[in-house]
């Protein structure tokens, strides 16, 4: 910050890599709270619609959940959806990251009949996409069992 600046994308970006590792190493209070920041800097700087900007935003609704906000950051989720829609397109890798992550936290939050049916929606996406080996298609498989089952024995 001293050399660069607050503002300059590089400074941007070593906060961005410390609030991440922050809640990689457990604080993830810290790094919610290191995101809330970040991220009202970067729509000033970057604006709302920055692929920098987005990715803070999913930090944030990340560790909020991981915090034990699993309901704040299925909302969170709900409402970056949209934005990444429009801004990276439906079939961005990203996006269906955050549509995957919108069902992790639904179920999280204790709706697990609505994560099974997110997933459900998702995966066929996941398998054109990114195809059917994938990492992250054989997670989304995974936590589509998971919630299945965890619906079922609500029912």
């Amino acid at each position: 910050m001293r050399v660069l600046g607050a503002d300059h994308r590089h400074t941007l970006r070593s906060r961005t890599n410390l609030a991440r590792w922050r809640g990689e190493a457990g604080d993830a209070p810290g790094a919610a709270t290191a995101y809330a920041e970040l991220l009202q800097d970067q729509i000033r700087v970057l604006g709302p619609n920055h692929p920098a900007t987005l990715n803070s935003r999913s930090g944030l609704a990340r560790w909020r959940g991981e915090a034990g906000d699993a309901a704040g950051a299925a909302t969170a989720f709900a409402e970056l959806l949209p934005d990444m829609v429009r801004v990276l397109g439906p079939d961005h890798p990203r996006t269906l990251t955050t549509r995957h992550r919108l069902a992790v936290w639904q179920g999280e939050a204790g709706e697990a009949a609505g994560a099974a049916g997110a997933l459900t929606g998702l995966l066929p996406d996941m398998v054109r996409v990114l195809g059917p080996g994938h990492p992250d298609t054989l997670t989304a498989r995974r936590d589509l069992a998971y919630w299945r089952q965890r619906s079922d024995g609500d029912a």
